[in-house]
């Protein structure tokens, strides 16, 4: 892990997405946090210990989803299934698949495996499963900010985790979707889906894969910016929030969302299939809500360790 100190950075953007606005300066205390995501080889060792089963790995509960058909029930994933040729960007369904079977162990459904794929990110967990795995390895998930932070690498007002510019000099810095997307990815930087982690250069903090390879999971509930600084204001806050946290659990519900009444978490980071041309979250400050019944190929996590007081106990550069 690594140890990033307590301090003030600017949260948010106000130039790219609605739901990153406003800029506003949160206060930190210091916290360490994994080098990189989970991965496949981390999270079967998690499962050996514990036999514990993914949410993507059980069927669905009927009481739940009372509407579904019984084939939408059994354990099922969603794979992206790129499409054969250009199509129209406003139905994402054309190349998300509710695959029966496709789960960690098999990430692209059934009869895939992650043989040859240890050190990838583990994808297909939920926000449960990631909660189970950090109480086993004794950590616990980021909050949005804590998260933000890391990813910024101790930079203030750049784009990106490395800077204003994409790809400097031609150069890839993070797994993401080059070409034509939905389908046609050309892999300028050699990678069709997830890659090991450490495949591209670390961050200011010596972490890798903030930006790209996949989306992670943070423990906050869902909440627009603008509404949580707003109950900060009322309640006679000032200017910086100090360790903020999301909002309840009945307030991230948005029954107009895709997530219909499904409680929804904060997910930050981008994944592979971030492209200029559809979605530019490959940023510290893009965010996404996602319910928390759900699982994807592209979603993975990691974890952070906080410290009473926020002061490193210690060597500041590594911790087991």
């Amino acid at each position: 892990m690594v140890w990033i100190p307590a301090g003030t950075f600017a949260m948010g953007s106000d130039h790219h997405y609605p739901e990153e606005a406003p800029a506003h300066p949160v206060s930190l205390a210091g916290f360490w946090i994994d080098r990189a995501p989970v991965t496949n080889s981390q999270f079967l060792k998690f499962v050996k210990a514990t036999g514990h089963l993914t949410l993507a790995q059980q069927p669905a509960d009927p009481g739940d989803y009372p509407d579904a058909l019984p084939e939408l029930l059994v354990p099922s994933s969603i794979v992206f299934v790129p499409p054969q040729g250009p199509v129209a960007h406003g139905d994402p369904y054309v190349w998300w698949q509710y695959l029966a079977g496709a789960d960690w162990r098999h990430p692209e459904g059934a009869g895939s495996s992650i043989k040859g794929r240890e050190q990838h990110p583990v994808v297909h967990i939920s926000h449960g499963d990631a909660l189970a795995y950090a109480a086993w390895a004794g950590k616990q998930l980021p909050s949005e900010a804590e998260w933000e932070r890391a990813a910024r690498g101790g930079l203030e007002a750049v784009e990106f985790a490395w800077g204003d510019e994409l790809h400097p000099a031609g150069r890839m810095l993070a797994n993401t979707f080059q070409g034509d997307f939905p389908h046609h990815n050309s892999c300028l930087d050699g990678w069709e889906r997830t890659s090991p982690v450490g495949s591209f250069p670390p961050n200011g903090y010596g972490l890798f894969d903030m930006i790209g390879n996949v989306w992670e999971w943070t423990d906050d509930w869902y909440q627009d910016h603008g509404s949580r600084l707003q109950a900060i204001k009322l309640a006679g806050g000032c200017c910086s929030t100090s360790n903020p946290r999301g909002a309840s659990r009945e307030a991230s519900i948005d029954a107009s969302s895709q997530h219909g009444m499904i409680p929804r978490k904060v997910v930050k980071g981008g994944s592979f299939l971030c492209a200029p041309s559809y979605c530019r979250r490959y940023r510290p400050a893009a965010r996404m809500a996602q319910g928390i019944d759900t699982s994807t190929c592209h979603l993975g996590f990691r974890c952070i360790v906080r410290v009473q007081g926020g002061s490193a106990p210690g060597e500041a550069d590594a911790r087991e």
